[in-house]
């Protein structure tokens, strides 16, 4: 499989997994919980297949984000264009990345709903994560597609 397929795949995986309904029994909110920190770890996965995609032309020889996307990693157009999206906090670049870091801390990143168990309408951060995903997964994207053809063109 290429890398562009692989990044493809994992960003579909993560899609179907925000997707699936978290069903309506006494398990939803771990389901739902498992699904958004499934799908983000896909999502951690699919951008470092996009680095690997993006800078195949550089020959590097590891493709952690933290490394690639640090201002002190490799000096390359694709990977400057990532590192000033991750510094715009509005961006979906930025959103991720601190999921990520939320993700990989004791706490984890997904939360119950505030009002579950007495069966209220969520309208906290629970729903928020599921749909800042969900942004973040469309407009990255749109981003890949722009920094694909950049990487074309090398």
């Amino acid at each position: 499989m290429t890398p562009r397929s692989r990044t493809n795949q994992l960003l579909y995986q993560a899609e179907l997994l925000l997707a699936t309904p978290s069903g309506d029994d006494e398990h939803r909110e771990a389901r739902r919980m498992a699904g958004e920190e499934g799908a983000l770890a896909l999502l951690e996965l699919a951008l470092e297949s996009l680095l690997r995609e993006v800078t195949e032309h550089a020959a590097l020889e590891r493709h952690d984000w933290r490394e690639l996307l640090d201002p002190q990693g490799a000096s390359l157009a694709e990977l400057e264009r990532l590192r000033s999206l991750a510094v715009r906090p509005e961006s979906w670049l930025a959103r991720l990345l601190s999921r990520l870091e939320a993700l990989h801390s004791s706490e984890g990143v997904a939360r119950r709903s505030s009002g579950a168990a007495q069966g209220l309408i969520a309208v906290g951060s629970a729903a928020a994560l599921h749909e800042e995903l969900r942004e973040c997964l469309d407009e990255a994207k749109r981003e890949i597609a722009a920094l694909r053809e950049t990487s074309e063109e090398w």
